[in-house]
């Protein structure tokens, strides 16, 4: 059967219409964290997968993520000193494999961070299972770190701005920059109030 869309007009083009691989939405009516609504959420892509293309290894799939708010306290267990919740940023970076370029990635961001305002309070290594991946995604994988930013007191929102403008503005300079694994580089998320896990599972 085939889809039927408006003809286009003024900004809407019926060519930029694509299918997706589905979205799943689990939370608390009253926004409680906990870590059951995070196992529910982790369930809801297990039963997704078949929403999602398969490489020819038959594991490695097109990519799946999913979204939580900060863990605060998870953070502060791990012994990251970090500002109260809400007055610090964090998210994780993708990073080159070389070591050379992966700094260079580093210092860029943290020269946003110094310019606008902010103060890095350091770096993370985000455990991983490579045994999970495929042989295809195992090929690209990039090194993964988790960033923490101090706010240095401003209003969330305010420095929800901020952060914006410290990844944009990091991803514009690698992205012209010469590196030869600059395609490595992103941010699949930086807030002081949800954080990304994404991968190629």
């Amino acid at each position: 059967m085939q889809k039927r869309f408006p003809k286009a007009q003024g900004l809407y083009d019926p060519s930029n219409e694509h299918d997706n691989c589905g979205i799943g939405f689990v939370a608390h009516i009253k926004g409680q964290q906990s870590h059951d609504i995070v196992e529910r959420g982790l369930v809801v892509l297990q039963n997704m997968d078949h929403r999602g293309a398969t490489s020819a290894d038959n594991i490695t799939g097109d990519g799946a993520g999913i979204l939580i708010q900060v863990p605060h306290e998870f953070i502060v267990s791990e012994g990251i000193k970090v500002p109260k919740a809400g007055k610090y940023g964090t998210g994780h970076v993708f990073l080159p494999v070389n070591e050379e370029e992966a700094k260079c990635c580093k210092q860029v961001v943290e020269k946003y961070i110094i310019a606008e305002g902010l103060e890095l309070i350091g770096w993370r290594e985000v455990p991983v299972d490579k045994n999970v991946i495929g042989e295809i995604a195992g090929r690209t994988e990039p090194m993964i770190l988790q960033i923490f930013i101090n706010g240095k007191g401003l209003e969330q929102d305010a420095l929800e701005r901020k952060l914006y403008l410290v990844r944009k503005q990091a991803e514009s300079e690698v992205r012209e920059s010469g590196l030869e694994e600059k395609e490595s580089f992103s941010f699949p998320s930086l807030s002081s109030k949800t954080m990304i896990f994404k991968g190629m599972l």
